[in-house]
């Protein structure tokens, strides 16, 4: 077994500049999966709101979802840290409302970490208390998916010195409160180089360039199994969508004409058996008749 991921893991890894590699799941088997390559962390996305339940935004996942899901992933991971998105509308109330749901990822879910997004000032103060109580926050700025209508639409952030600057301070600010790690989204390379080297916290990166100190994908974008849209800062290693589709449409066709399945795939009956089954069943056969009659 690979050594288990823990918070202070990633801090090491950015202080001797190794590259931390992160992936989305959402089940059981892709997370035993990115578990065995060697993936060092898991995140649990609010992603799974389009990708596995075919809704148009991440808003419509619910708390309940999330924990069911990530129960699934924490199951299969025996190394990678485990990461649970706070949903939308599950922090954005009140403090007492984010510990009470940060907490049951942790509790119920076995998860080692939660995320959220923004840097308001509600944020970090919950980040504050979460972290205080022993519960490793990740923060996320840049494009912040739960709010895509407020930043009209899907788009990159800081793109202005004065909106750089800001992401700078939000950072800032974020690592202050205390989370352990940044996702940066959707943000120009230069701007997530200049926080990635003035943060003592690691900054993963997705449509953020090269320089930060890891990167994230969603892992069913990079198998090329979800094909609604693909992202610029994707990159495809497979196309499971067509060759799922290929073997689906091999598999139809074999059971079609009659060519699957076969012996080898079957299980036999002991031959001294059936004839004794044959005189059984008639014999049943023979008694019911004589009941309807």
């Amino acid at each position: 077994m690979s050594k288990v991921v823990s918070t202070l893991t990633l801090q090491k890894y950015k202080s001797e500049g190794r590259k931390i590699v992160a992936l989305t799941a959402y089940d059981y088997s892709t997370a035993q999966i990115l578990d065995r390559a060697g993936v060092d962390l898991i995140l649990v996305g609010d992603s799974l709101a389009m990708v596995a339940l075919g809704h148009r935004t991440t808003h419509a996942v619910t708390m309940d979802e999330m924990l069911h899901h990530t129960k699934a992933v924490t199951r299969g991971a025996q190394s990678a840290l485990v990461v649970a998105d706070l949903p939308f509308m599950s922090y954005q109330v009140d403090v007492t409302q984010a510990i009470t749901n940060a907490g049951r990822f942790v509790k119920e879910a076995q998860a080692q970490a939660v995320k959220l997004e923004g840097a308001t000032k509600l944020n970090l103060e919950i980040v504050e208390r979460l972290v205080g109580m022993g519960i490793p926050v990740m923060g996320h700025l840049g494009f912040t998916p739960q709010s895509v209508h407020g930043l009209g639409g899907t788009r990159v952030q800081g793109r202005t010195a004065e909106e750089g600057a800001r992401l700078f301070h939000n950072a800032m600010a974020l690592q202050q409160a205390g989370v352990f790690s940044l996702v940066l989204e959707m943000v120009p390379s230069i701007v997530a180089k200049m926080i990635s080297q003035r943060l003592t916290i690691p900054t993963i990166g997705i449509g953020a360039g090269n320089d930060c100190d890891g990167q994230i994908l969603v892992t069913d974008d990079l198998l090329g199994k979800y094909t609604d849209f693909k992202p610029r800062f994707v990159r495809r290693y497979a196309n499971l969508a067509e060759s799922c589709q290929e073997a689906i449409k091999n598999y139809a066709k074999d059971v079609t004409n009659r060519e699957f399945p076969d012996s080898s795939e079957s299980f036999a009956f002991p031959p001294d058996e059936e004839a004794e089954l044959r005189n059984l069943i008639d014999e049943e056969e023979v008694v019911r008749g004589e009941l309807t009659c």
